[in-house]
């Protein structure tokens, strides 16, 4: 790979200005937002940035505070923000945890008592991955162990041994549940890329703290799940699947797709297995190249195309995981466009999304080039994990 002197000065300036949004913005915001006075965290903080006492806490929120708050204690050092992560760690295995039957809950009550007791395999996963990078960041034993306990129920309740990949969800028991969707505008299917996507995720930094042989095993057989049933010849992601991997819709999500093609690395690269790399790296230009027909001549990623409509809002964290995608694709592919790509892209962010007065980012910026200041700011899905870790990301990558 032949980097030149302006790519590499770029790609310093872009850090730069990485962890300026990071401490100054994002981590900033939540800290003086979301902590609730009683105990906790707030569930909801919506577009005006008004805190809503009534709102359930959701898993995933915290799980993805946790990740975020201790990874930046990793990379930036600063006890503010293990103070955030270790608050964030409680909540979970003392709240969330369900210590009868393992796992944990789908949301709380404000008052911290359980509300939805189902067992969704994606947050879940995202428990692990906030505890795995916990204990990456300090060593802290209980949280390697209750994230070794998530990965246990995961295998003992969710794993199809017959067919391969996850099941989505259960109830409290782990018996059948009827309705197995992540939110209203998923399809009830047995089986997704999304889980399966933050599934690998999760197990990927699992592995980089506790090289076990099952959860090697898991995380070689996710990648050949990708590889096998998901990725589609034209380089898009199959979202939706029976039993049996088989997909009838006919969905492009520009957003999965690019934050794929550098998690799928990612994952491959932890594992060390050189031919599993290069099976890995032979698809990643054609995910890239997939995603990009939802790139926009400003700098934005449309969201979805469903059929022959397309949605082309920029959602906040299609553009994260944008920046971080087009920037693996140069760092590691020696693609000039790849860093051409993130910086246009991380332009469209501080022009469109970023919320200067108030902190934080706007939902999206909608297709007509307004922006979204009606959906939550904070909240059960918007959370600092996916800008925070594009953040991380690039500082990581120039350091």
């Amino acid at each position: 790979m032949n980097t030149t002197t302006a790519e590499l000065l770029a790609a310093k300036g872009l850090a730069a200005e990485m962890k300026k949004e990071l401490t100054d913005n994002i981590l900033a915001y939540w800290m003086k937002n979301m902590c609730n006075p009683a105990g906790g965290f707030y569930g909801r903080i919506d577009g005006s940035d008004k805190p809503d006492t009534t709102a359930p806490l959701g898993n995933i929120m915290v799980a993805r505070m946790l990740w975020t708050f201790a990874s930046a204690y990793r990379v930036l050092g600063d006890d503010k923000y293990l103070e955030i992560a270790l608050k964030a760690k409680k909540t979970l295995i003392e709240r969330f945890y369900d210590p009868e039957f393992g796992g944990t809950y789908w949301s709380l009550n404000p008052d911290q008592t359980p509300q939805d007791t189902k067992k969704q395999i994606y947050a879940i996963a995202f428990t692990i991955y906030g505890l795995a990078e916990l204990n990456r960041a300090t060593g802290d034993g209980k949280a390697l162990e209750y994230a070794i306990k998530m990965f246990n129920s995961i295998e003992e309740h969710s794993f199809d041994a017959i067919r391969g990949g996850y099941f989505e969800a259960f109830t409290r028991e782990w018996a059948e549940i009827e309705d197995m969707r992540l939110s209203d505008k998923d399809a009830n299917e047995s089986k997704t890329m999304n889980t399966h996507l933050h599934v690998i995720e999760a197990y990927t930094c699992l592995y980089r703290v506790w090289k076990d042989p099952l959860l090697e095993t898991r995380l070689r057989g996710l990648i050949s799940i990708f590889d096998k049933y998901i990725l589609d010849g034209n380089g898009h992601l199959k979202l939706f699947f029976d039993n049996d991997w088989h997909c009838g819709y006919d969905i492009f999500s520009y957003g999965h797709d690019i934050e794929a093609s550098w998690l799928l690395h990612e994952a491959a690269l932890v594992l060390g297995d050189k031919d599993m790399l290069a099976r890995v790296e032979a698809r990643i230009p054609s995910i890239v190249a997939a995603a990009t027909e939802g790139f926009t001549p400003e700098g934005g990623m449309k969201y979805e195309k469903t059929g022959d409509h397309m949605d082309g809002d920029r959602h906040w964290w299609v553009q994260a995981e944008s920046v971080v995608g087009y920037f693996n694709l140069w760092e590691h592919f020696g693609a000039q466009e790849g860093l051409e790509s993130a910086i246009c892209c991380w332009e469209f962010i501080k022009n469109g999304l970023i919320d200067k007065e108030n902190g934080e980012w706007f939902w999206s910026v909608r297709a007509d080039g307004t922006v979204n200041r009606v959906d939550d700011k904070a909240g059960f899905w918007k959370c600092p994990y996916h800008n925070g870790r594009m953040c991380l990301e690039i500082i990581e990558r120039t350091s």
